[in-house]
């Protein structure tokens, strides 16, 4: 039996919807959804003594059970359906008096003038706008004008639809023209039950007397979860908002048949704002076999730490899932621009959403455990916020680690995922002679003062490396002596503090292109200027060529750790100029024949890898790189001088020699530093 028309245009014919409801017999057909999931919106607009006008009624049962539940009893039903018309008057006749069904086009109505208080329209504009031809669009509004004629002033036009973008926006768009108020309701899903797969939303337009003059308009889209509606500023925009919620549904859709094949992530934002304020992947792990009670767990990413390798990179999360031991795992990362109560209101807030992103196959009412790391959300207290012309909007902010250590770090927010620069917090020290007070329960806040900077501590696993190339300076078995050390990119300044303050004869320059950096690692990162450390505010490329020209072969170490600005290239980090031939050539230049040049190289294009790699071979004959584990940054060593290649093992020799040179009676050393091992995991390229 062929129920479907054989083009969407058939959808506007009085011919085959006659067919249609001959074909289908008494079978009521219901048009996006039944009763109970329209029934909450529709009784915010309809009240029992209004004059309900329902076109291109069909034969749902939509106006049989609004009748009978009391929500309003003076109903009309028009339809251009002889077959759905008689069909309903049968099943109305001697129980429903007020209730009556006229055979009517809706774009030509016999009745008077704002007539009804309410127009209901289920699935019929989208029936009828089924393209954007010039005929269809002149019915469309044909049936605007017919509806805004019988129509009270303060009446309302309830259309319930499928939401299309184009159908949504000629709907605004009209009747937003005519001074009335625009509202879109998305209605609450019925779960397995839900006929499809996209959501279906009501249009609310309520007419108001057209002021000449005015452009203002009123549009709002209120979402299943909220009562309150919100405000947007063009017909687009409320556009774009439905399209995300059908985006999602479509997500949620997918993935609640078959288990995902790559990662999923998509932002869940704040009401109020329209900030992100929850990020959410969706990790599935096929490799654990399914039990009744592993099936789907939630992880909430402590505050901070959502840069972390193992929550903030695909492999990580992948690790995690996978030693969680659920089938699917779904990670949570919290945004600083956000305020969070604790575990128990994030538990509150999330556990409705993240159930639509529940497996296939997860049994009805079973509970899903919320995890975390010590079952805390960690701290986060932004410092300071700041934007410059060249490193964009950035922040200053402390973060509790792994444990009981503070970090604080630079964050440039057009790459939110990434530290810039990080240094350890000292725990605070009390004063002589002061007691700590046993009996004083009160918890520190979060944005009480921190301790000072842990100088002597480098957080960044690739500055390790960085210094542990140091090594290819001076005697096997000796610590160099005088140096003389160029350090392009100063960022919160612990690379060069740690060469400053644990060589004690080196000299070191650092040029920074941006002079908000060396105010902020100034202020915030203990960063202090002397004798033997100098800044250069100057673009790093300009102030290398203009020693090279004048002031040849004067620095033993030249350390590159710049990131690029332009994140449409596939390297980070440097910028690419600073890795073409003619530029390395006058880096060269400026290196004593002995020195030593190191690059931190973090690049994902291969292609572009490749190249680079090839540059610095054409300039340095002596290569090695150095791999940093769980992240993209390579550590490259590059020397021109007449020392023969050494084996990884003899790097490790000599950064073992340089670590017990630097431990010295009354200096701290972390023993996370192990130079000796960064350099033994060298590849001689």
């Amino acid at each position: 039996m062929e129920l479907l028309p054989r083009s969407p245009a058939e959808f506007g014919s009085a011919r085959y919807w006659d067919r249609f409801f001959r074909q289908r017999g008494q079978r009521p057909f219901e048009w996006y959804g039944a009763f109970p999931e329209l029934c909450p919106v529709l009784h915010k607009y309809v009240r029992p003594r209004d004059k309900v006008l329902v076109v291109g009624c069909g034969n749902s049962e939509l106006s049989e059970q609004m009748y009978d539940v009391g929500m309003c009893q003076d109903i009309v039903n028009i339809d251009v359906s002889d077959a759905a018309v008689r069909q309903m008057q049968e099943r109305s006749a001697g129980t429903r008096p007020r209730m009556s069904y006229l055979l009517m086009d809706m774009l030509h109505m016999d009745f008077p003038d704002a007539h009804f208080q309410v127009v209901l329209d289920k699935g019929t504009l989208d029936a009828l706008l089924t393209d954007e031809e010039e005929a269809t669009l002149a019915k469309v509004e044909q049936m605007f004008a017919e509806i805004s004629r019988v129509l009270q002033v303060g009446g309302r036009y309830l259309c319930v639809s499928l939401a299309q973008a184009h159908v949504l926006k000629k709907a605004v768009e009209y009747f937003s023209q005519e001074g009335w108020v625009v509202r879109v309701h998305q209605v609450a899903s019925s779960g397995d039950k839900q006929q499809f797969v996209l959501p279906v939303f009501v249009y609310v337009m309520t007419k108001f007397r057209k002021v000449p003059g005015s452009a203002a308009r009123i549009l709002e889209i209120c979402p299943e979860e909220q009562d309150r509606p919100v405000r947007v500023e063009s017909a687009e925009q409320l556009v774009a908002a439905v399209k995300d919620r059908q985006h999602y549904a479509l997500l949620c859709s997918q993935i609640s048949k078959t288990p995902c094949r790559e990662q999923l992530s998509l932002d869940l934002c704040d009401r109020e704002s329209g900030r992100p304020r929850y990020t959410l992947h969706v990790v599935d792990s096929p490799s654990v076999k399914p039990s009744r009670d592993n099936h789907f767990a939630i992880f909430i990413i402590p505050q901070g730490r959502e840069t972390e390798w193992l929550f903030g990179t695909e492999e990580g999360r992948r690790q995690l899932a996978a030693s969680a031991g659920f089938g699917r795992l779904l990670t949570v990362a919290l945004h600083r621009e956000q305020l969070y109560e604790g575990m128990a209101a994030i538990q509150a807030e999330l556990s409705g959403k993240v159930m639509e992103l529940a497996p296939p196959g997860l049994p009805a009412r079973q509970q899903v455990p919320f995890l975390s790391v010590g079952g805390d959300i960690g701290v986060r207290a932004v410092r300071h916020r700041g934007s410059s012309p060249l490193s964009g909007d950035f922040v200053v902010e402390d973060v509790k680690g792994d444990g009981t250590c503070y970090f604080r770090r630079l964050i440039f927010l057009q790459n939110r995922n990434v530290v810039q620069s990080e240094a350890r917090l000292l725990a605070p020290t009390p004063l002589p002679g002061q007691k700590k007070r046993r009996k004083d329960k009160r918890k520190a806040s979060p944005t009480e003062p921190p301790g000072a900077i842990d100088k002597s501590y480098l957080c960044c696993e690739h500055h390790k490396a960085m210094v542990a190339g140091l090594c290819l300076l001076g005697g096997p078995d000796a610590l160099p002596g005088e140096l003389a050390v160029l350090v392009v990119g100063l960022g919160g300044g612990s690379l060069p503090l740690f060469v400053h303050d644990y060589f004690s004869q080196a000299r070191v320059a650092v040029v920074e292109i941006d002079p908000s950096m060396l105010e902020v690692a100034t202020r915030w990162f203990g960063f202090c200027q002397g004798e033997r450390m100098q800044v250069h505010v100057s673009d790093g490329l300009d102030y290398v060529a203009k020693l090279a020209a004048e002031a040849p072969a004067q620095y033993d170490a030249i350390m590159f750790d710049v990131d690029s600005k332009d994140l449409t290239v596939g390297m980070s980090c440097p910028p690419p100029a600073f890795v073409e031939k003619p530029f390395l050539q006058k880096v060269k230049t400026i290196l004593k024949p002995e020195g030593v040049f190191v690059l931190n190289l973090v690049c994902r294009d291969a292609w572009l890898k490749e190249s680079v790699l090839a540059a610095l071979r054409a300039v340095f004959p002596l290569l090695y790189a150095r791999r940093i584990h769980g992240e993209v940054n390579e550590i490259l060593l590059c020397q021109a001088g007449p020392a023969g290649r050494r084996s990884p093992a003899e790097l490790g020799a000599r950064a073992r020699a340089l670590e017990g040179a630097l431990r010295q009676p009354g200096r701290p050393w972390d023993s996370s530093y192990a130079l000796a091992d960064m350099l033994q995991a060298v590849l001689v390229l």
